[in-house]
């Protein structure tokens, strides 16, 4: 079967939803769940703006609670798409349609992101959400009606799992602000353990290059909205400004860990790893914090930019750690999901971790900090295609 014969050009009418196959050789992502992926940046793109503002302002606490929980939102949604696409993708015209339903979900949830910083108010973002998650219920129900015996409870039990769920996402806004920051850890832990429950006997036929291809993917779609909120940041700067001397340092310190941060994630395969559920399971949920620092390091630069410029309302040591924090989380969290797997000695192994630690140092410098970071993480790529060169030839 090829690429093209996998994913048709023109949908049938309706197709049954049976899985498809892990074995299925050229399972490549489709025009469809790449135009998803585009629209979840407008969404990524808001969190991250949100959070710099917050940030530049000092409500440190604030700024990290409320990008947490919209990232959340995003990241999850993104996520249950995505795998059951990898499994169920038959590219029909009512499977087009329940994806578009969930675009439209992603966008008012986008437009929501605002007011969740502002004045914590939720209930724009839970009704995107929510027409998000119900619209992936009937994809549920429909692989249900389509499958037999543990397959079929599986189908039925994510189902039923997403639409508890989002009940109780609507009846928390009934809950007083003040008691919400007790709820929606509650609300996180019913998201996160649905697919748990609902593949405890029979796992869905996800397809290990696919789903690695995915997240490789929407890491790229992230780290090119971080270059993007960086480049515009830096253009009002200038425009209103003039700080040139200022905002040099900080342009090639941030395009520098934005580079490594590529280079780094996309240096080895890793679908080899996703080979059980539970190994997969860890690997996609550990990416919460991969996707959600690699957005806030365009927060952190545009933050960094601000003090710069005299805009930002912190000191230079807070400004740095908005870009090196997230940077030094970026580069542990990509090594303990799959970079550690491909290396060999301690050399290799110790690489990373280490150079998360140096990054963070690099928080003390202040001013300079930012460029010490971008440097520390080139030198870092220098030093891995040195060991791995070295390696193949022995």
């Amino acid at each position: 079967m090829t690429s093209s014969e996998a994913v048709p050009t023109e949908p049938a009418p309706f197709r049954r939803m049976v899985p498809r196959s892990k074995a299925e050789s050229h399972r490549a992502a489709t025009p469809l769940e790449l135009f998803f992926d585009l629209c979840f940046v407008v969404a990524v793109a808001q969190a991250g703006s949100a959070l710099a503002h917050d940030l530049a302002a000092g409500h440190l606490g604030h700024g990290l609670y409320s990008y947490a929980f919209a990232f959340f939102a995003i990241w999850w949604a993104w996520m249950n798409f995505s795998w059951f696409a990898s499994a169920y993708d038959v590219d029909d015209v009512p499977y087009r349609l329940t994806t578009l339903v969930q675009i439209t979900g992603v966008l008012i949830l986008a437009a929501g992101v605002p007011r969740i910083f502002a004045d914590q108010d939720l209930t724009l973002s839970v009704v995107g959400y929510v027409v998000m998650r119900l619209a992936m219920v009937t994809q549920w129900l429909r692989a249900a009606s389509c499958e037999s015996g543990g397959a079929r409870t599986m189908a039925l039990r994510y189902a039923a799992g997403i639409t508890l769920c989002q009940i109780g996402w609507v009846l928390m806004l009934l809950v007083p602000e003040s008691a919400r920051s007790w709820v929606l850890p509650l609300g996180i832990l019913a998201e996160l353990s649905v697919p748990a429950l609902a593949e405890l006997h029979t796992q869905s036929t996800w397809h290990p290059e696919h789903i690695a291809e995915r997240y490789g993917l929407f890491t790229l779609i992230v780290l090119g909205e971080t270059v993007s909120a960086a480049t515009l940041a830096m253009q009002a700067a200038l425009d209103e400004h003039e700080a040139l001397s200022e905002l040099i340092p900080l342009a090639a310190g941030g395009i520098l860990i934005c580079f490594a941060a590529w280079w780094i994630y996309f240096a080895r395969p890793v679908h080899h790893i996703l080979t059980s559920n539970r190994r997969s399971f860890l690997w996609g949920y550990g990416h919460y914090l991969v996707l959600g620092s690699a957005a806030a390091i365009g927060a952190g630069l545009e933050v960094a930019i601000e003090y710069a410029t005299g805009e930002a309302h912190i000191g230079a040591v807070a400004a740095t750690a908005a870009v090196t924090v997230p940077t030094a989380l970026y580069l542990f969290t990509v090594w303990l999901l799959h970079a550690r797997h491909s290396k060999r000695g301690p050399a290799q192994l110790l690489l990373l971790p280490v150079a998360a630690v140096a990054v963070l140092a690099c928080t003390l410098l202040g001013e300079s900090g930012v460029l010490a970071a971008g440097l520390l993480c080139a030198a870092t790529v220098a030093a891995g295609v040195t060991l791995h060169a070295r390696q193949t030839r022995m």
